[in-house]
């Protein structure tokens, strides 16, 4: 088995990190906010300007033999009231590198990066009510749910999606 590397994307990922995330988009629709009509219009460009230069967000990505086949990001506020909770956000593993337990292993590293940005206190995420493997993982790694946004997504079908959203406290007490 090849050798997994997780890193933290820089602008220079910026065409793999669109392909791989029109590839999420293509495949999933009904897991993620963005469609894939949108993105798509975007250039190679524009995803580089999505990367952070800041310390405290950013979009890890796993690189099997050099190539990222899965990612996930954190986006931490700006804001005074809000700089507390981080958003996970876009986690997604590319169908050829399902089943090695990238999902955790990037959760894990966000939960650690997570860990050392000053006053970050918890992370929130949404995922679809009907995503059973997604949910184990989330629920594995300690996040837990604290509420339902019924009709979350409207799917360019006209389907609804209804997201849990789901809570991890970084700090205790």
């Amino acid at each position: 088995m090849s050798e997994i590397q997780i890193r933290p994307l820089t602008k220079t990922d910026a065409g793999a990190f669109r392909a791989l995330r029109l590839e999420g988009l293509s495949q999933a629709p009904d897991a993620f906010s963005a469609a894939y009509e949108d993105e798509v219009r975007r250039s190679d460009e524009q995803f580089a300007a999505r990367i952070p230069d800041a310390s405290s967000s950013v979009i890890f990505g796993a690189f099997r033999d050099g190539r990222l086949v899965a990612m996930t990001g954190l986006m931490v506020p700006a804001g005074l009231k809000e700089r507390h909770k981080g958003l996970v956000w876009g986690v997604y593993v590319g169908v050829a590198a399902r089943g090695l337990g990238l999902a955790r292993r990037l959760l894990d590293r966000v939960m650690t990066h997570a860990r050392t940005v000053d006053g970050l206190e918890i992370l929130q995420l949404g995922v679809g009510v009907h995503n059973e493997p997604a949910k184990a993982v989330y629920a594995a790694a300690g996040f837990e749910v604290y509420g339902v946004e019924r009709k979350a997504l409207k799917l360019t079908d006209g389907r609804y999606v209804d997201e849990e959203l789901r809570v991890l406290e970084l700090r205790s007490g």
